[in-house]
């Protein structure tokens, strides 16, 4: 008879989509495994997203022109863009990095890698949930793209072609087709895009709160704890040091995003990581619901129905970690959406901005740690953690229990950011 072999005891550092998705896939494999985390899941950016398991969602932000288009952003007042000029001395290194990005080459590169962990959302979401309570959360549905005429959707040309390169496939509205498919758009927009085989998360919160109950019925464990670094010995990290005490694992995974810079910084990376800062507006109790979730294409702000209101998700602003939300970008989306749907009323509005991980090359982390064999990281997925989160938490899952994943992982390796020897 084979004596049973004890598996590792796991620690997982974050309880957004990405930790608890790691959390999950390790479980499965039957390991023990404890989430760490200074406030619980779902604390951030996998609250406040836009719901949307948006597997076309390819397409970087450093296109070629962005500076010229950007530039132009910045002084009008109702461009998605924001910054907080106080905060440009200390955004400016890494934003020199982000812009050097902007051309063809890297942006067919960057692209794929992004495909790779967003291309079977709604497959590999609908996997992870098994089971669990948080099936109820996911609803399969189309995806539109909203533009004002065929003109502007053909301007947008280069990114839909990378789309059709990937597999993504689409139906085009014209004219009285877009009002007939949702009466509560606008007769400004004569054009739609329309994707199938996506996805909505109807509560993104609760969403990734059920499944970390689905977690813990299974034996897992989640601890609050506030990470303040690692005690490494030849090549091993050997403690996780915390405000309130030492922990020790057999293996660890980094999975804090937005607030992986300096754990990320103990593990032997330098990793240009700025907060992408993200910010939502909720109406309740709206007169009715959209019949999907849309892209305002010239507003880049989603619009996804959720249990009892409708979101508006997009923005983005440079401000750091540390520094208040800004009033204008709600604004902006409250502006927006009167435009977008003239006839929708709701009775309350709530708001919320949160930190998505911007790493300045827009390619995720996941991987080994150069200087700790036991260590791991999965972060920097910008605006699109929801939607890459599952797929990311089963490939790093499977690159420390040790088997291959059938995707080379190569160009999300973190040894990109090694600067020792």
């Amino acid at each position: 008879m084979e004596e049973d072999v004890k598996k590792d005891h796991i620690g997982v550092v974050g309880a957004g989509i990405v930790g608890v998705s790691t959390a999950i896939w390790l479980q499965r494999s039957g390991y023990e495994v404890t989430l760490l985390d200074r406030e619980g899941p779902a604390a951030g950016a996998s609250f406040g997203n836009g719901g949307v398991l948006a597997s076309c969602s390819s397409i970087p932000v450093t296109v070629p022109g962005l500076l010229k288009k950007a530039s132009r952003m910045l002084l009008d007042s109702e461009a998605p863009l924001f910054l907080k000029y106080s905060y440009l001395p200390k955004l400016l290194p890494w934003l020199v990095k982000y812009l050097g990005h902007c051309n063809i080459s890297d942006l067919n590169r960057i692209a794929a890698a992004i495909n790779g962990v967003v291309g079977d959302s709604l497959n590999e979401h609908q996997q992870l949930a098994k089971g669990t309570l948080a099936e109820k959360w996911i609803e399969p549905c189309d995806y539109l793209y909203l533009y004002k005429n065929r003109e502007a959707f053909e301007a947008d040309s280069m990114a839909w072609e990378l789309r059709k390169g990937f597999g993504v496939k689409w139906d085009e509205l014209e004219d009285d087709a877009v009002s007939d498919y949702d009466p509560l758009f606008s007769k400004e927009f004569e054009f739609a895009v329309n994707l199938k085989g996506h996805g909505r998360i109807n509560d993104p919160g609760e969403y990734v709160k059920d499944l970390a109950k689905g977690f813990i019925k299974q034996g897992g464990k989640i601890q609050k704890a506030e990470i303040t670094g690692f005690q490494i010995e030849n090549k091993k990290l050997v403690k996780v040091l915390t405000k309130s005490g030492n922990l020790r694992f057999d293996q660890v995974a980094v999975c804090t995003g937005a607030w992986s810079g300096p754990l990320a910084n103990a593990l032997g990376l330098k990793v240009p990581l700025e907060s992408e800062r993200g910010y939502h507006v909720e109406l309740w109790e709206p007169n009715i619901m959209p019949k999907a979730p849309y892209m305002d294409a010239a507003g880049k702000y989603v619009i996804t129905p959720m249990e009892g209101r409708i979101r508006l998700a997009g923005i983005v602003e440079f401000g750091g970690l540390e520094n208040e939300a800004s009033q204008k970008p709600f604004e902006l989306l409250l502006r927006n959406i009167k435009k977008t749907m003239p006839n929708l009323t709701w009775k309350r509005t709530e708001t919320w901005m949160g930190h998505r991980p911007a790493p300045a090359d827009s390619i995720p982390v996941i991987g080994q740690s150069p200087i700790a064999k036991n260590a791991w990281l999965a972060f920097g997925h910008h605006h699109i953690g929801l939607t890459a989160g599952p797929k990311t938490g089963r490939l790093l899952s499977q690159l420390i229990i040790g088997s291959k994943p059938n995707l080379d992982l190569a160009q999300y390796s973190p040894m990109r950011f090694y600067e020792g020897s």
